[in-house]
């Protein structure tokens, strides 16, 4: 692979939902420019994209890959994303860094709801193109799909190409703007003559593409209107720039597995996708992407926005303010390294055994220090707990997370400290259980999952005064604390201690001692042995003795009043209650409202949002541990959610019951 300049190459992310046949596509892309002698399949994990041991155990992709092929004097670098939505912050991360995306839609299945959500994540300023797939499948409809194209985004969808017969009859695509048959046979494109029966509807498509390029510029438009015609160079001209600003979407089609409709796909990228527009500068480079390897170290992928990145020199990390030392700078076609001395503004290339670099930051000058967009990763939803399932193996696991937050932008790791379990919390099922596999596989360590701890809270509803004495006498010193103490709720802070000493009853150098006896016996409520909390004491009286007493016998004294104290109090369980975000399309409405009624929910309101809407709601946190589960299974995997701590509320009393009576067999047990 030699190098290139912007001008000649191409970004473009190959994106859709899960089975659509990207991967497979993208082998047939790489077979054509003979990057590669045979077609790979997903189906045995030998295509080039797929390289990793859980993409071909799973037969998903679950990385992005890097597959540049080259065609025609360009370079069109293929970024292969994950379809499934447990992966979004992988295509999130590709679409950054590319100039381009090509939906890759099933002629079957039309679009789904990956598809439906990526295209959301690709905003409006990036060109898009869609290559409708699987052509050969049986109930494969191109028309079907194009109209359910338009109806589900209602953007201008232009077929560049249509096939030529369906399902067991299709036998190759004809290219509109030329007006040829593509014939396919053995792997291989020929060409052909266009069905008669095809060609009132070829015609009517090459009208629509002239009309397409005719809009994107005025003088070509008035030309148009004016009855004249456009040249091929005009309209290839009309059809790049509209392209480009989004005026219209190129719709193609083909069979990958059969290596149909490739070549066409290929001249199609090459001359319509736009190339990077580097700005003009030092070098400024992105980290899109991080993997961890426990013995080849970091390796960060990265692209090129300005300026000229060189192999063994020092550059800076203006995120994290330390120079990196470079070594050989690499080219990558899955995991294949080719080595490169440069790596132009536009190009995409990748980085090893960086000390700091991780995704998101920014490689320059350290005299021209700058820091570009960060790529915004979604928030995770689903937390498991995990621990080492053999004893010993806790250093080993503190590794693993500690890579693991480095390659995974969309986890978050999570120390509990008062539940006493490390949490980490992901996109989904399927993104946690293949972390669970990549501790062991990479990191030697066997980890079990277990359910998330809910971290109760205890506190009382009435106002008590109690006393408290601790006396001990064992021959010589004795200890002696004697306190009076007047419990009562609160409701905006967590706690509150006052002294009301009159008259000396207890000697000031004591009072720093009963307040500590009060905050250790506040960690366990004498309800479940939760923390107590919103509770204000007041030391108001007791008395002490002038050889005897100590700050001992006094924060003894103090624990002792204050347990006997909130068993009087009327003490009650709390739970942390959460704020709830639930973004839906209108018709999940009921069904959602109704789920999170049936979870305790309280609605708060509803509002619209472009295509769907908006639901504001109060859970307990208890309800909401597998939520992301509940609702991808509510919505066909069209809702999202967030959600954010909003404060502790009483559980009810036959929940709060079994919560207590769970917690007294488990301490029985110890």
């Amino acid at each position: 692979m030699k190098n290139y300049t912007a001008k000649d190459i191409r970004n473009v992310a190959i994106v859709g939902h899960g089975g659509t046949g990207k991967t497979s596509l993208a082998e047939a892309l790489l077979f054509n420019t003979k990057v590669i002698n045979r077609l790979g399949r997903v189906e045995d994990g030998t295509t080039t994209a797929d390289y990793h041991p859980e993409e071909a155990k799973r037969g998903i992709t679950v990385h992005t890959s890097i597959v540049p092929c080259e065609y025609e004097g360009t370079k069109i670098n293929l970024l292969d994303t994950p379809g499934y939505s447990d992966f979004i912050g992988e295509v999130k991360a590709a679409l950054r860094v590319v100039e381009g995306a090509l939906f890759v839609v099933c002629g079957v299945g039309g679009v789904e709801v990956q598809t439906e959500a990526i295209w959301e994540q690709a905003g409006n300023e990036l060109p898009r193109a869609v290559f409708v797939n699987k052509m050969d499948r049986e109930n494969a409809n191109f028309t079907r799909v194009l109209e359910q194209l338009q109806q589900k985004f209602g953007a201008n969808f232009v077929p560049f190409n249509i096939p030529i017969g369906a399902a067991e009859t299709f036998r190759g695509v004809v290219d509109i703007l030329a007006e040829k048959a593509i014939i396919c046979d053995a792997a291989k494109e020929e060409a052909g003559t266009v069905p008669a029966e095809l060609s009132e509807k070829v015609r009517a498509y090459r009208d629509k593409l002239i009309e397409a390029a005719a809009e994107s510029d005025d003088e070509y438009l008035m030309k148009y209107l004016d009855g004249l015609e456009l040249s091929p160079d005009e309209i290839r001209a009309g059809l790049v720039t509209g392209f480009k600003q989004g005026k219209f979407v190129p719709v193609l089609c083909g069979t990958a597995t059969r290596n149909c409709g490739a070549g066409a796909l290929l001249g199609f990228m090459s001359a319509y996708f736009p190339p990077p527009e580097p700005e003009e500068g030092p070098l400024a480079a992105l980290v899109f992407k991080t993997l961890a390897d426990p013995y080849v170290g970091r390796m960060n992928f990265i692209r090129v926005f300005s300026g000229t990145l060189k192999s063994d020199s020092i550059i800076f990390n203006s995120v994290k303010e330390k120079n990196e030392r470079l070594g050989q700078v690499f080219f990558i076609r899955g995991k294949n390294q080719q080595p490169t001395e440069t790596v132009a503004a536009g190009d995409l290339a990748a980085l090893v055994k960086l000390a700091e670099t991780t995704t998101g930051d920014t490689l320059c000058e350290k005299d021209k220090p700058v820091v570009l967009e960060k790529i915004e990763f979604p928030e995770p939803t689903l937390g498991v707990a995990v621990e080492p399932k053999t004893q010993g193996d806790e250093d080993k696991l503190a590794t693993a997370l500690a890579r693991l937050v480095e390659e995974e932008p969309t986890i978050r790791v999570n120390k509990n400290t008062e539940t006493r379990q490390t949490v980490i919390t992901g996109m989904g099922e399927t993104q946690l259980d293949m972390i669970i596999e990549r501790f062991k596989r990479k990191f030697g360590v066997d980890v079990v999952q277990k359910p998330l701890r809910v971290p109760y809270r205890e506190t009382i509803r009435a106002e008590t005064k109690v006393e408290g004495k601790y006396k001990k006498q064992t021959g010589g010193r004795g200890q002696y604390g004697h306190v009076w103490l007047r419990l009562a709720p609160l409701t905006e802070a967590d706690f509150q201690f006052e002294e009301d000493i009159f008259g000396g009853a207890i000697p000031g150098q004591y009072f720093p001692a009963v307040e500590k006896g009060v905050r250790e016996a506040m960690n366990e409520g004498v309800l479940a042995g939760y923390p107590v909390t919103k509770v204000g004491v007041t030391l108001y009286d007791g008395s002490f003795h002038p050889v005897d007493s100590s700050e001992m016998a006094f924060k003894i004294a103090a624990s002792m009043a204050f347990k006997k104290g909130a068993q009087q109090a009327k003490p009650v369980l709390l739970e942390p209650v959460m704020e709830v975000e639930v973004l839906v399309p209108e018709n999940f409405m009921g069904d959602v409202i109704g789920d999170l009624n049936t979870k305790r929910g309280r609605i708060l309101g509803m509002e619209p949002t472009g295509r769907q809407s908006r639901i504001k709601a109060t859970v307990p946190f208890s309800e909401m541990t597998r939520y992301a589960i509940d609702l991808k299974s509510m919505t066909q995997g069209r809702g999202s959610f967030i959600m954010n701590f909003a404060g502790y509320e009483e559980v009810p009393g036959r929940i709060a019951d079994d919560i207590i009576k769970k917690a007294q067999e488990e301490k029985a047990e110890k």
